[in-house]
């Protein structure tokens, strides 16, 4: 009996009980529907991940002042003010690892266009900034030189500043006042989106360190050069731990900090951070995927089952075949195709399903899902596996049966 001859007849004897067939496929279209959508929602949630790894920018720490003293009171991270741009400098010029080291201050204010006002925050950086953040202009140029130098008042602007202040008219060339300083915008920056956070990286501007510290934040600290943090990015292939180790030895010695006492700075690896994130939302995945993966072992349980009651009730009609030739391996195959046929009839509307419950998960709750080709391969072969799995001890009891004991029962 070649294997075409065996598909038609599985097909007919499901059609012959197609209630209860619809019934024993149910559990396998439910596995595999949920299969799929809770991948789609891990891969999703772990796609996230990766955009805000992108848009924060690859191997990236951040450094800002420690903790200090006032009236006995020890302020939080921050407080210090102990970070200059000479330590960027330095950590730049002697850390073999460092690719770039940017000084940044940062503040807030309202910024005005004509008769639009918009409340954001305010950066002071070097072009150093744009390369560590790997953030590059949409439109219009970068900082000069002699911008840098001579406190000039031009301004980058992020696009929902730009937004906020412009509409849809180009925002290069054009004059703004922050907080009551005049500038022009030189260039748009490219668009960031959230941080991992769910704060808006393009609600921002970017000044010049120099304009920054002399014209927006005062000038009580300038002769010091002091900064708020120092954003470093680490050259590609270099080891980020022994990046922050030597990073760490060398503030160490520029603060004079004595052996045993404690950094008067802080290290944060956000790549690490973000790294771990993402692993998480891996592990999340296969969790749910493993969940998930039950209900399509319910599933292959409920195929055994209903073969079983298949084989029982056509004892007969097994030993009028054998009677007439078939041999054992002809019925083994005819009740593996069944049940194989019923995994893959319910995997193929699983899929539907799957799809379905990706897409409404999406729309509806919110929550960004990724469908992905691998997840469905996975589920029809998982599904198929299961067919064989569970069909197999049926079908084995089948074709194991004698011919005259077969036709002899009622």
């Amino acid at each position: 009996m070649n294997l075409l001859a065996t598909f038609r007849i599985a097909l007919h004897a499901l059609r012959v009980n197609k209630l209860r067939s619809i019934l024993t496929m149910l559990g396998i279209i439910i596995g595999v529907g949920a299969v799929i959508t809770m991948i789609a929602v891990g891969a999703g949630a772990q796609a996230r991940v990766e955009e805000q790894i992108k848009s924060l920018g690859s191997n990236l720490m951040i450094i800002i002042p420690g903790s200090t003293m006032a009236s006995g009171v020890r302020l939080g991270a921050g407080a210090n003010q102990n970070l200059t741009e000479d330590d960027a400098l330095a950590i730049a010029k002697e850390v073999p690892e460092v690719q770039v080291a940017a000084p940044t201050n940062r503040g807030s204010g309202q910024v005005v266009s004509g008769n639009n006002n918009w409340s954001t925050q305010i950066y002071g950086v070097t072009p150093d900034y744009f390369e560590a953040r790997e953030w590059p202009l949409a439109q219009g140029r970068m900082f000069e030189p002699a911008e840098l130098s001579g406190s000039a008042k031009v301004a980058l602007i992020g696009q929902t500043v730009a937004r906020q202040l412009f509409g849809d008219m180009d925002p290069v060339d054009q004059s703004i006042r922050i907080r009551n300083v005049p500038f022009v915008v030189i260039g748009l920056l490219e668009r960031k989106g959230q941080s991992m956070l769910g704060q808006d990286q393009d609600d921002v501007i970017m000044v010049p360190l120099s304009t920054a510290r002399n014209r927006l934040f005062g000038n009580t600290q300038g002769k010091l050069r002091r900064v708020g943090t120092i954003q470093v990015k680490v050259r590609e292939g270099a080891n980020m731990k022994d990046a922050e180790d030597h990073i760490r030895e060398l503030l160490r010695q520029r603060q004079r900090t004595q052996p045993g006492q404690e950094d008067a700075f802080t290290i944060r690896n956000l790549t690490e951070i973000l790294q771990a994130q993402e692993a998480s939302s891996r592990v999340m995945t296969l969790l749910l995927a493993a969940v998930a993966s039950v209900s399509l072992l319910v599933g292959g349980i409920g195929i055994m089952n209903i073969m079983l009651v298949s084989v029982t009730e056509r004892t007969r009609e097994i030993g009028l075949r054998m009677a007439v030739g078939a041999k054992g391996r002809d019925i083994l195959t005819q009740f593996l195709v069944e049940a194989v046929t019923l995994s893959l009839i319910g995997g193929f509307f699983g899929i539907v399903l799957g799809v379905g419950g990706s897409w409404l998960v999406g729309a509806f709750a919110g929550w960004s899902t990724r469908l992905s080709p691998e997840s469905v391969v996975l589920a029809v072969g998982f599904s198929a596996a299961i067919g064989i799995f569970f069909g197999y001890f049926p079908a084995h009891k089948a074709a194991s049966m004698l011919p005259i004991q077969a036709l002899r029962y009622e």
